[in-house]
C-alpha cells in the first residue's frame, strides 16, 4: 500500500478570501474549541448513530476529538494565509489514514460541513458570520475536505475496496496473556493482505458493546503472518470520572477468545517503513506503545538485518513491562541490536535505569531513522530531548492513537 503525503495540496485562496480569513482567524481560533463541541453535541443530537457506531465515546468523553478538529482547521487555515508555516501534508495524510481505517465516505463530510457552519453562527453570532464570512471560511473547509476525499479515495483505490468497505470477520485464532496484564489477540484474516512484509500498520476493531453501542478502536499489529495472521496487543485501561476509556481494549480483554469473530479492518497507517533496515534504526516507546516497535523487530527479524538496531523503553516496572520477553528475544537475536530500559520502579532489575527516560548519554546514530510511540505526554517529552540534540525532525516519526496525534509527529 502506498503512503500519500498530499503536498501538491492547492493553498491558493481568491485574495477576498484570504483576506476575510486573515480577519477573522484569530476570533475563530480565540472560539474555535467552543465551536468544536457545539458542532459536535448538534451532530449527534441530529446523528446519534454516528456517536454510537463511529465516533470514539471515550475521546469525546475527555474532548479529544473536538480538540483534534479544533487544530486540524485552524491549522489547515493558518497555513493558507501564511504558506511559509509548515505544510500540513503530514497532518492531512495522518487524518485521512485514519478516517480509511474507519472507512468515512465522501458522503459525510457534507453532514461535518451543515453542522459545522451552524455551530459557527451559534457561537459567533449571525452579525459576525457575515455572508462574505462565511463564504471564505467554506472555501477553507471544502478545500481541506476535497484533498481528503481525493486522498482516501486513492486509499480505497490501492487497497482495492470500495469506499468504505474496510471491515472484514476475522476469527480469533489465538489468545496469549501477557504477565504485563496486556493480551494479545492473534486473527485470521479472510482476505488478501498487501504489503505483508511492510511494518507499522495498525487494523481497526469494532466491537458490539453491552448497550448496543459498536465501538472502533485502532491497534498497531504486531505481526503479519504469511498465513493470513494478524497479531495485535491490548491492554485496558480503567475508566475515570464517568469517562469510558478503554472500554473496546477492556471489552475484548474481558471477552475474546479464540473462534470468535471480530470486525477488522485492513491494515492502514502511514509511518515511513518501506525502506527500514536500509539505515541505522532507533526505536523508543513508552508503555503499550512497543507494539509498533514490536512489529518493527519482527520485520527486521524476519528480513535477517544487520543494521544498526537501538531499542529504548520506558515503563513504571519490569511487571508492566507489554510484550517484554518478546522484545529480549529479538533484540537478542538481532545482530547489531541494543536494549535499554527506563523504570519508575526497576525492582530487581540492575540493568535497568531508574525514571523518566534520558537520551542525554544515549547514543544515537546520526543518520538514524527514529520511531516513537507511547503516551501524549511521553511522545512531548522525548521529541523535547530529540530537538535539544539537534536530531532532523524528518528523521523522527510518531505514532499515537489520540485524534490530534498527528500534532505530535
Amino acid at each position: 500500500m502506498s503512503i500519500y503525503y498530499p503536498a501538491d495540496l492547492d493553498t491558493d485562496l481568491e485574495p477576498e478570501h484570504a483576506d476575510m480569513i486573515r480577519a477573522t482567524l484569530p476570533l475563530v481560533g480565540a472560539n474555535i474549541d467552543t465551536i468544536a463541541s457545539v458542532f459536535y453535541a448538534r451532530m449527534f443530537q441530529a446523528r446519534p448513530e454516528l456517536l454510537r457506531n463511529l465516533f470514539n465515546r471515550g475521546n469525546q468523553a475527555q474532548g479529544a476529538q473536538q480538540r483534534a478538529l479544533a487544530a486540524s482547521i485552524a491549522t489547515f487555515a493558518s497555513h493558507l494565509v501564511d504558506p511559509d508555516l509548515p505544510h500540513p501534508a503530514q497532518m492531512l495524510s495522518r487524518i485521512g489514514h485514519r478516517h480509511v481505517s474507519l472507512g468515512i465516505t465522501a458522503d459525510q463530510y457534507s453532514i461535518v460541513h451543515d453542522h459545522l457552519f451552524a455551530a459557527i453562527v451559534e457561537v459567533l453570532g449571525a452579525e459576525t458570520v457575515t455572508a462574505e464570512v462565511a463564504s471564505a471560511w467554506d472555501r477553507v473547509y471544502w478545500m481541506m475536505a476535497d484533498t481528503l476525499i481525493d486522498l482516501e479515495r486513492r486509499l480505497y483505490e490501492d487497497a482495492g475496496v470500495d469506499a468504505g468497505q474496510v471491515f472484514h470477520r476475522a476469527t480469533v485464532s489465538r489468545r496469549v496473556e501477557d504477565p504485563s496484564g496486556a493480551v494479545v489477540i492473534g486473527v485470521i484474516a479472510d482476505w488478501h493482505l498487501s504489503d505483508q512484509d511492510q511494518p507499522g500498520r495498525y487494523v481497526s476493531v469494532g466491537t458490539t458493546l453491552p448497550d448496543g453501542a459498536r465501538q472502533i478502536r485502532q491497534y498497531s499489529l504486531v505481526t503479519v503472518g504469511a498465513d493470513n495472521e494478524l497479531t495485535f496487543a491490548v491492554k485496558p485501561v480503567a475508566a475515570s470520572g464517568g469517562c469510558p476509556a478503554g472500554e473496546v481494549s477492556t471489552w475484548i480483554a474481558d471477552n475474546v477468545r479464540p473462534g470468535d469473530m471480530l470486525d477488522v479492518s485492513i491494515p492502514f497507517g502511514d509511518l515511513p517503513t518501506a525502506e527500514i533496515g536500509s539505515e541505522p534504526v532507533v526505536l523508543i516507546s513508552a508503555g503499550i506503545g512497543i507494539t509498533p516497535m514490536i512489529g518493527i523487530l519482527e520485520h527486521l527479524h524476519h528480513a535477517k538485518s544487520d543494521c544498526e538496531v537501538t531499542v529504548l523503553h520506558a515503563d513504571g516496572s519490569p511487571s508492566n513491562h507489554p510484550l517484554m520477553k518478546r522484545q529480549r528475544q529479538l533484540v537478542d537475536a538481532l545482530p547489531n541490536a541494543t536494549l535499554e530500559l527506563w523504570y519508575d520502579r526497576p525492582d530487581h532489575d540492575e540493568t535497568a535505569h531508574r525514571g523518566l527516560m534520558d537520551l542525554s548519554n544515549v547514543a544515537l546514530p546520526a543518520d538514524a531513522q527514529i520511531y516513537l510511540c507511547g503516551s501524549g505526554g511521553f511522545v512531548q517529552a522525548v521529541r523535547a530531548q530529540l530537538t535539544e540534540r539537534s536530531i532532523d525532525p524528518a528523521r523522527i516519526h510518531c505514532e499515537l492513537f489520540a485524534p490530534d496525534e498527528w500534532s505530535l509527529g
